[in-house]
């Protein structure tokens, strides 16, 4: 687990690892890491934001081509909600359930509940709710024209906003110096739409009790 942590917060240097020795082939492994978060439902940990925001800042130094960067990790956004889409649809209530705290599965619930289909867009943009909508939502047998169209919307608005945000700012010296306070400042702003969420979730529960 501290090998998983110490990976998300010193990302950049394991980017700049896998560029120097992979080449072009780190523009697999940045597809792999992307749709293993939005694929596989037992995986809501990474923090695909501040991984975004990193790739970008590497590509505004000219390490990694800003078109084709955007262009593979919005297919494996896509590609990784569509799978985690189908689990759900297919295996999610028979298998899956029981590898799931359920307290993930309540604040996506109180996701669906407040913003209806939109979910899929939003939660885009929420660190374990991203993970766990598509699968929600394959549960819940949403008609799949429906859930992909507000995956494809959902998936471009997500990379384009983090990797072009580090593109334009990644390089400010004072970024570049503070890259694990950065990505821990965006997990935490990432994390409060599920905070505020679950107090309106307890507040609901309390009213209703």
């Amino acid at each position: 687990m501290l090998q998983v942590v110490d990976f998300i917060l010193h990302f950049d240097q394991h980017l700049g690892f896998f560029i120097q020795n992979y080449g072009v082939l780190v523009y697999g492994i940045l597809f792999l890491i992307v749709f293993i978060e939005t694929g596989l439902v037992v995986m809501p940990f990474l923090p695909g934001d501040s991984m975004l925001f990193i790739a970008g800042a590497f590509a505004a130094a000219g390490l990694l081509d800003i078109r084709l960067l955007i262009a593979i990790l919005f297919i494996a956004a896509v590609v990784g909600d569509a799978s985690n889409y189908w689990i759900g649809k297919f295996f999610g209530e028979k298998v899956f359930m029981k590898f799931i705290k359920p307290a993930h599965i309540d604040k996506t619930k109180v996701f669906y509940e407040k913003h209806g289909k939109k979910t899929i867009v939003i939660a885009r943009f929420v660190p374990i709710v991203r993970t766990i909508a598509p699968f929600v939502a394959g549960v819940g047998k949403m008609e799949y024209s429906t859930f992909l169209a507000y995956n494809l919307v959902g998936g471009f608005l997500w990379v384009f906003a983090f990797v072009l945000g580090g593109y334009l700012f990644g390089n400010i010296p004072w970024v570049k110096e503070n890259v694990t306070l950065i990505s821990l400042l965006i997990i935490a702003v990432s994390l409060i739409p599920v905070f505020v969420s679950w107090i309106s979730g307890r507040r609901k529960k309390w009213s209703d009790g």
